[in-house]
């Protein structure tokens, strides 16, 4: 029976509940109700006194998760939304993510965040804040694109004694599928090549992972061309060596994200290899995210909005003919 990338964060929360009693989540509804996308149903039944519904507060929530760990628990908490984190900016990124730094005692947290858009979500539930969060000292962010990472990069994090967000991206939530959860078992920090190539580097991340791979698809039938596609897995650490061992064998980068383009993680993807592998490019590297504006209800807006394999085809196109 095929497992989906949304069991995959389900099965390792449990997994976690069963391996450390220090382990408990909380977050809005995630009890009875198991959570706005069921990635803790059932969960209360086994542990009604860890698996905790929350106010409607996501700065209560994270100031509690943080206190919590502080005195030694490792909270799990699930923002129903990414967007919402933004209500808790100031418990993120000026407590936990610095109380180790003030004080040497870790904050070992996991913020689940639902990110990225789909049809008709809009601009309040779509965001990317990946770049966000990754922005300050002190934190850990992880982008699973693969069933098997959801899994495994989710157990890895409950491990850590950093605050870590995980951007789990809604959109591969039930169409992202495969026979189990066995991978490579790559640990945070690691970028894996999920599609070899020799004329020119993708380098992206969670969802744009499965359009880059189409977009490598569909050139290679066009014509002959083969890409490289490099999946990040995390954006902090971000595994600078394999993006540029990649464009070593290739001589071209396209740094692809869906997030907003201005600054963030494709911008710093083209800053790391132009400084440590300049010499390595035949082209000018290129980027290439939403656009700059609010993501749109219209489900065929939407579409337009964001990164999709023709789009990724043009910029290749573009940058093989340089």
């Amino acid at each position: 029976m095929a497992v989906t990338y949304i069991d995959a964060i389900r099965d390792a929360q449990e997994q976690a509940l069963e391996q450390n009693d220090k382990v408990f989540l909380y977050g809005q509804d995630i009890g009875k109700f198991g959570g706005a996308f069921k990635a803790t149903k059932g969960l209360q039944e086994r542990w009604p006194d860890r698996v905790i519904d929350a106010p409607i507060s996501e700065d209560a929530m994270i100031g509690m998760a943080v206190g919590a760990a502080i005195e030694g628990m490792r909270p799990i908490v699930e923002m129903q939304f990414a967007d919402f984190s933004s209500v808790a900016f100031n418990q993120i990124v000026n407590q936990a993510a610095t109380h180790y730094y003030r004080t040497g005692v870790p904050v070992p947290l996991v913020i689940r965040m639902p990110s990225g858009g789909t049809p008709g979500s809009g601009p309040f539930h779509s965001q990317c804040m990946e770049s966000i969060y990754a922005h300050y000292p002190g934190t850990v962010v992880v982008t699973p694109a693969t069933v098997a990472d959801a899994h495994s990069m989710l157990l890895q994090a409950v491990d850590l004694d950093d605050p870590v967000i995980y951007c789990e991206h809604k959109f591969l939530y039930r169409w992202l599928k495969s026979d189990d959860y066995k991978g490579d078992d790559l640990p945070i920090g690691k970028a894996r090549i999920t599609r070899s190539g020799k004329h020119a580097t993708v380098a992206t991340y969670s969802a744009m992972v499965h359009e880059a791979v189409r977009a490598a698809d569909m050139l290679y039938k066009e014509g002959g061309w083969e890409i490289e596609v490099v999946d990040l897995r995390s954006v902090k650490p971000l595994d600078t060596d394999t993006v540029i061992a990649s464009v070593a064998r290739t001589g071209r980068l396209l740094a692809l994200g869906e997030a907003f383009p201005w600054g963030g993680v494709t911008a710093e993807v083209v800053s790391r290899v132009c400084a440590d592998g300049f010499h390595l490019l035949d082209a000018p590297p290129m980027r290439l995210n939403a656009k700059d504006t609010p993501v749109p209800y219209h489900p065929k807006l939407w579409a337009m909005h964001r990164p999709t394999p023709e789009s990724i085809c043009a910029a290749l196109r573009e940058l093989l003919a340089y």
